[in-house]
């Protein structure tokens, strides 16, 4: 018997994969399948925000932040929050981290760590850099 996902809390983070049917949509999902399960952020259906179900984006609003995490450049995603009127402050494309994009539905072990640590690094906190003497090293 599974156990229901606990709704979205107005602090969580709600990663979005696009899931598509390639080697880097099924790393989006998978890496936020497991990141869910290990209580980082709560996965979401982006096809339920896609389809206009008003539930579904009003659960996006409550999200302290989404992440559109898209596979390659064509961004489905990251344009499904757009469109729907929800948008897209924090965004990962898998290729661009090196990982190429194949014609296959194969996830490499690797490859998923790599994906997992950055929708991880996207979703951290910005910290400000404090600039003293106007260079830029930060001290």
């Amino acid at each position: 018997m599974s156990t229901p996902c606990p709704p979205i809390q107005p602090d969580g983070i709600m990663p979005l994969p696009c899931s598509g049917a390639c080697s880097v949509g099924q790393l989006s999902h998978q890496a936020v399948i497991e990141l869910t399960g290990a209580g980082f952020g709560r996965m979401y259906s982006l096809a339920a925000i896609a389809a206009g179900l008003a539930a579904a984006i009003a659960d996006a609003g409550k999200a302290r932040m989404v992440v559109a995490v898209d596979g390659c450049e064509k961004g489905c995603s990251r344009r499904i929050l757009e469109r729907t009127g929800i948008g897209c402050r924090h965004h990962l494309v898998i290729t661009t981290l090196g990982i190429d994009r194949e014609d296959s539905l194969r996830i490499d072990n690797d490859n998923l760590q790599l994906v997992k640590d950055a929708i991880q690094a996207c979703c951290a906190e910005a910290r400000p850099i404090i600039r003293l003497g106007g260079c830029m090293c930060g001290i």
